[in-house]
């Protein structure tokens, strides 16, 4: 499924103030042609949600339009092959997540792209755990509790995710894989949609990021059973980290999702510069910083390389994480 928003059209006089700048130093992108910035989940997630803040910006910086499109589907792999076949020309970006660009090559024995081949990194957004939630009428109130009820229920707990081979479903897999005990894991087609069946009860948990799931524990509407970082967040100080649930097996669990940007390799080095200045002003604005903490985000400043040294690590230990746990892809 295909949604596209169109979230920015500068103004002309922003695109004729840069006329006559040196073209691969400043660089305008003709506004006669939109830059699309490929989100590959659903509307509502993670990914959406900060295309959405950074985008509308960009445009301004650019002097031109950009138009969010959701490819959603394969956890991520679906929307970023798309980007992957799309011409290196600077006019398509791509919201990378650790599913998209570390997880699922190791899951997909067929993947139409490879993380690391087929793109060129242009910025790391920021880092962020994620959050074990129930509905707020759940019986549910400790990770212990969820564990035992589990046991004593035929398949394990419900447990919905954005989609086989997502941050969501490795992290219940790593819980299953640790603790011994078994889930049922439940995919869909981004959080938006996992979400809402886990607020109304019709699902019995989800492992989800701080950015879809602060709002509605916010609201009420779930219950914060633990998060899966080293320590405590800020943003969430009464929710203990899974290591502090007292099952010894779990002491080390640590789950750290993460949101890039990138664009189709061989993409003009000039382009690939200027896109990573401009966003990387975006993301150092006070306000932006301050949307991000307060989704329970590490912002996040690295250089083009930087990234790529990173990317390269993070695909290395969920290979072996998937490997040691067995799992697979149905």
């Amino acid at each position: 499924m295909q949604r596209r928003t169109l979230i920015h059209t500068a103004a002309l006089a922003a695109a004729g103030s840069l006329v006559g700048l040196p073209a691969l130093a400043q660089g305008t992108w003709p506004t006669g042609k939109t830059i699309s910035y490929v989100v590959p989940f659903a509307a509502g997630g993670t990914t959406d949600t900060l295309a959405r803040l950074i985008g509308q910006q960009l445009g301004t910086a650019l002097g031109t339009t950009v138009v969010v499109e959701n490819k959603g589907g394969a956890a991520g792999s679906i929307g970023s092959e798309a980007a992957a076949r799309s011409a290196p020309d600077g006019y398509t970006l791509l919201g990378g997540t650790v599913s998209s660009h570390a997880i699922n090559i190791s899951l997909y024995p067929k993947l139409g792209y490879d993380p690391i081949k087929s793109f060129s990194p242009v910025t790391l957004i920021g880092t962020n755990p994620v959050v074990l939630v129930v509905s707020a009428a759940s019986p549910y109130k400790t990770l212990k509790d969820v564990l035992t009820a589990a046991k004593g229920k035929q398949g394990g707990l419900s447990s919905a995710s954005a989609g086989t081979g997502s941050s969501q479903h490795l992290a219940v897999e790593l819980l299953a894989y640790k603790s011994g005990v078994k889930f049922t894991h439940i995919p869909y087609k981004g959080s938006g949609p996992a979400i809402q069946d886990v607020i109304s009860g019709q699902v019995d948990m989800m492992f989800d990021t701080t950015v879809v799931a602060a709002p509605h524990i916010q609201s009420g509407k779930l219950r914060a059973i633990a998060v899966t970082s080293p320590k405590r967040l800020g943003s969430m100080p009464d929710v203990p980290t899974v290591a502090e649930s007292g099952v010894a097996e779990l002491k080390d669990f640590e789950v750290q999702s993460w949101q890039a940007i990138f664009v189709p390799a061989n993409t003009p080095v000039p382009m690939v510069t200027r896109l990573h200045d401009e966003i990387r002003k975006i993301l150092a604005q006070p306000d932006m910083q301050k949307r991000l903490t307060g989704f329970g985000m590490e912002p996040a400043d690295m250089t083009t390389a930087q990234i790529a040294t990173f990317q390269k690590a993070e695909v290395d230990k969920w290979a072996q994480v998937i490997k040691a746990a067995n799992i697979k892809v149905d």
